[in-house]
């Protein structure tokens, strides 16, 4: 599902090395996290699997899909067959719920009556069919973050990438955004998770890759923040 070999990536402007030789395979279905102080790669990582970065040298292939030699026109395709989660929401301020989630849908030019099916359906997964008519900032952290998950879930895509998607939350309502993706992985969505949350990742007893400094320290099946 997802094949990292040898990637390491050079932010040129400052000289610094973000991963260093990295190499990663993750199956389909798999939950994962990703941990690591911050400036251990874990972002970089994130943005790299979905081309919003260019790797300095390896490779990775996403669904099939040679991330590292796509050709620009492709870029978007790829975007569209994942479903993106990150800790700023990154919700359309002058959208409704429903209109940011359907908006996903929109991008792809889905039938309007599979949009309206599709959308109540994922709303209802994430617990906001009564605020669909809101906008965002009627909503708390955790309901807008819930209206992220939906949005990035809408296409059905076969992975979903998130970035410390609980780092504005408390912890109550971290664990039930945790819960959503939880359940969406049963479905057998593959799941990427970059966290520093050291309760969820230790609760939950997933898959934990742990970088320090650019380098894939620890790779443990069902392991904890901390060895």
């Amino acid at each position: 599902m997802i094949h990292i070999k040898d990637v390491t990536k050079i932010y040129e402007q400052n000289n610094v090395m973000a991963l260093n030789n990295v190499s990663i395979d993750i199956e389909a279905g798999e939950f994962v996290f990703v941990v690591g102080a911050s400036g251990s790669g874990k972002s970089t990582l994130m943005k790299l699997l979905m081309h919003e970065e260019l790797v300095t040298s390896g490779e990775i292939v996403v669904d099939g899909k040679d991330v590292v030699n796509m050709k620009p026109k492709e870029v978007p395709y790829l975007r569209r067959s994942l479903g993106v989660i990150f800790q700023d929401y990154r919700l359309l301020a002058d959208k409704t719920v429903y209109e940011n989630v359907a908006f996903a849908m929109q991008v792809i030019e889905a039938p309007r009556r599979l949009m309206q099916r599709t959308v109540n359906a994922v709303l209802d997964i994430v617990g906001l069919s009564d605020k669909y008519n809101h906008f965002p900032d009627q909503l708390s952290g955790g309901e807008q973050q819930r209206v992220a998950i939906a949005r990035a879930i809408v296409n059905d895509p076969r992975i979903v990438i998130a970035d410390e998607p609980t780092g504005n939350l408390d912890p109550l309502t971290s664990w039930d955004i945790m819960d959503i993706f939880r359940r969406i992985n049963a479905t057998g969505t593959t799941i990427v998770m970059a966290t520093h949350d050291k309760t969820i990742v230790d609760r939950m007893k997933k898959r934990v890759i742990a970088l320090v400094e650019g380098k894939v320290v620890r790779d443990e099946v069902r392991g904890s923040y901390e060895r």
